[in-house]
């Protein structure tokens, strides 16, 4: 049997690599358009992109060029205007609130800059919570946060409250109880905002982790460079659009 030359058994490769990836996250020429009185104003305008699955993406940009209204629709937190967000193949705008939020509690893990934990509960009942919503029973709720906890390094300190832990400490209990539920997708909005330098590190390191050893996809909204070259993929926003779409060359 005859061989194929080299250059066309390395592009017969690639479309199969190519073909192999499952786009995650989809939205075709979304806009969201905010309306106060008579003024109008275009938080989003035709607006494009695609994530695969087990993608480390990094959303930048300055105040107002709409990346926080990109995540937010990426989330099922709010929809778009016009145009179409297409979630694991499933239209979102054909949702009712009841249904996105179903999907917002099985699929998706929120992480944020202030960490939201409540402050008088310890940190295995604040990973808990998402469960709790779910109406698991409490034995199984506390295994998987028990199992959460040590995933991020917090073995032994699952009784302790928030102000017993450090910043970093406390964003670890975050990404726990963003994981707990098995969410394929964790959206981080400046994850690392309130941290100092050696502890955002270790938090993005523990990003990077997630992703390449559980294939998670993660996708950040960072203002801060350093942080953003942690991801394989940097998106910048301006006014309401895309403007670059680049790979950082991080494997």
């Amino acid at each position: 049997m005859s061989q194929l030359p080299e250059h066309k058994r390395s592009r017969r490769l690639l479309r199969a690599q190519d073909s192999s990836k499952m786009t995650l996250i989809q939205t075709k020429d979304i806009s969201k358009i905010y309306r106060a009185g008579s003024v109008e104003v275009n938080a989003l305008m035709n607006v494009s992109a695609r994530i695969e699955a087990g993608e480390f993406a990094a959303i930048m940009g300055p105040s107002g060029s709409g990346k926080s209204t990109f995540m937010n629709i990426l989330g099922c937190l709010d929809t778009p205007s016009r145009g179409q967000y297409l979630l694991d193949g499933t239209d979102v705008g054909t949702l009712d609130r009841d249904e996105r939020a179903n999907i917002r509690n099985k699929k998706i893990g929120f992480v944020f800059q202030g960490f939201n934990l409540l402050p008088r509960t310890s940190a295995i009942e604040n990973v808990e919570l998402p469960m709790l919503y779910n109406g698991l029973p409490a034995k199984d709720r506390k295994g998987r946060a028990e199992e959460a906890l040590k995933n991020v390094g917090l073995a032994g300190r699952e009784e302790s409250y928030p102000s017993q832990l450090s910043g970093g400490q406390q964003q670890r209990v975050a990404i726990a109880r963003a994981l707990v539920n098995n969410a394929a997708i964790i959206l981080a909005d400046e994850p690392t905002g309130n941290l100092d330098t050696k502890t955002s590190a270790e938090v993005m390191e523990l990003f990077t982790r997630l992703n390449t050893e559980s294939n998670i996809t993660v996708i950040l909204v960072t203002h801060e460079q350093d942080i953003a070259e942690y991801s394989r993929r940097i998106i910048r926003f301006l006014d309401g659009r895309i403007i670059s779409d680049e790979r950082t060359g991080r494997s």
